[in-house]
């Protein structure tokens, strides 16, 4: 089938009967649950925008030859990453880059682990076979993917297996004829209850051992599929207006725990079983880190344009955009994006192809801008906190506005250098939920720890950096001097 609409998508939703939970209660229909709602409709507005921006957002399939998602395609050249660069920003720019697992990102990762299948064949070359299949079906179907990546947060200084309840984490109960069986928890499902099918990823977290080969697992399942039970935080979204929560009512993604009481997996639906040794090496011999990277960069060069049009439009609206220390921050935000864009066009510009073909960006541009971005945001919201001051606080609702007996007293009131004062609290609204609220609050949690714990992060960079030549540059310039070594014979 073609690329799907934003109606298809709600409807297979409303089909799957997903086993979700939230506030202790399972949600029957979650097109209509006020939790997910909102956040449904801005993914279905995503759907219905491929067929908007057909030349942008949309490709013929190479085995159909229907229009497909331009985010799952195999670029091969430059000038189709950059295709599949501009799809994402179609996207991101509809959010502002505050949906962070909006479907692309996956999509990129289906395509990378299905094209480099290689590592897979380690084990059996069913496994490789599966990997490329399923790349293909995940495409022709247009299907939205949620993951799981890690182990329930018990105790980071042991290895799972040697965990008090080691059980407790998924893995492996038994092998058979036809799949595997598969119990025990993961975390941490972003959009666990407004997708079709989960994506359980190797845990990475910690390197595994042979010991911890029943945990070394990845494989692919409906989220309907009998078992499999989704448990979701608290919502931020507030059913409030759009007004009022400009943000979280529309893009509140969730995150859920995911159960599977064991659950069948047909062995047509994984890729990894029961191996450390290739769960270990799984996102970088498949380069699935690099195609989710070059996504994520992408998303944020758009996150970063957004925040700062909403700082500049705060400088301007209260008209502090002439003092020395404002301008300075603003040029703080401004030397984030353009140092953002330039790893990203770099990483393009200098990419090269792998052995299965596909065109696969410079992976050293998009390690540093993803190492970058993590220490970075929160200062951008920072900045943004502190241009806002008091303005983020005293923020009347849409309500008061409406008020036949208050409306014209705080409109007077709130007004600003350029803004009446329903115009100007709308900004201030805006800027409140990409900074202090609920929602706000989650997107920077979110940032810092997006690729993991950036200081973990920093120290493999470190580690694994080329080091040698800038010591061999030093070294060399000092032996060019005149002076002479004194004999300390």
């Amino acid at each position: 089938m073609p690329a799907k609409t934003g109606a298809q998508y709600k409807e297979r939703l409303k089909k799957a009967r997903n086993n979700v939970f939230i506030d202790g209660a399972r949600v029957e229909d979650p097109t209509t649950h006020p939790a997910f709602k909102n956040v449904i409709q801005s993914m279905a507005n995503l759907y219905d925008l491929q067929y908007d921006q057909q030349e942008t957002l949309l490709y013929t399939s190479p085995t159909s030859g229907t229009p497909v998602g331009m985010t799952f395609l195999q670029p091969t050249s430059i000038d189709d990453l950059i295709r599949r660069r501009e799809a994402i920003q179609a996207w991101a720019r509809t959010s502002g880059g505050m949906m962070g697992r909006s479907p692309d990102y996956l999509n990129a990762e289906v395509m990378a682990m299905g094209m480099n299948n290689e590592l897979f064949k380690e084990a059996d070359p069913m496994f490789a076979d599966n990997a490329r299949a399923y790349y293909e079906y995940a495409r022709e179907n247009d299907i939205s993917l949620t993951h799981t990546l890690i182990h329930p947060q018990v105790n980071r200084e042991k290895a799972q297996h040697e965990q008090k309840d080691a059980n407790m984490a998924l893995h492996l109960v038994e092998k058979k004829s036809d799949g595997i069986i598969v119990d025990g928890v993961r975390l941490l499902a972003t959009q666990g209850g407004i997708t079709d099918e989960i994506l359980v990823f190797p845990s990475t977290v910690k390197p595994a051992g042979e010991l911890d080969d029943p945990y070394s697992l990845a494989f692919v399942v409906p989220n309907n599929t009998e078992g499999l039970s989704f448990i979701s935080r608290e919502s931020f979204d507030q059913n409030k207006s759009t007004y009022d929560h400009p943000l979280s009512s529309r893009f509140e993604e969730g995150d859920a725990i995911v159960h599977f009481d064991n659950v069948f997996v047909p062995w047509e639906k994984v890729f990894v079983c029961g191996n450390s040794s290739i769960c270990n090496r799984t996102f970088k011999e498949t380069n699935a880190v690099v195609h989710m990277s070059h996504q994520v960069v992408a998303k944020n060069v758009i996150k970063t344009e957004f925040l700062l049009g909403t700082v500049l439009n705060i400088m301007d609206s209260i008209g502090i955009d002439g003092f020395q220390h404002v301008k300075d921050k603003g040029t703080e935000i401004m030397l984030t994006l353009e140092t953002m864009k330039s790893h990203l066009y770099r990483s393009e510009q200098n990419a090269t192809l792998d052995r299965s073909g596909t065109m696969t960006p410079d992976f050293e541009a998009l390690n540093a801008a993803r190492n970058y971005y993590p220490r970075v945001y929160p200062r951008l919201v920072e900045i943004l906190r502190i241009l806002g001051a008091s303005g983020l606080m005293g923020i009347p609702s849409e309500a008061d506005f409406q008020s036949p007996e208050i409306g014209m007293i705080v409109n007077r009131a709130l007004q600003s250098k350029n803004l009446q004062g329903y115009e100007r609290v709308q900004l201030f609204r805006l800027a409140w939920d990409m900074t202090l609220s609920a929602f706000g609050s989650r997107q920077m949690h979110y940032e810092y720890y997006f690729f993991g714990d950036p200081i973990k992060m920093g120290m493999a960079y470190f580690d694994q950096y080329d080091k040698e030549p800038y010591k061999q540059y030093v070294q060399d310039f000092l032996q060019q001097t005149t002076a002479v070594k004194p004999n300390f014979s």
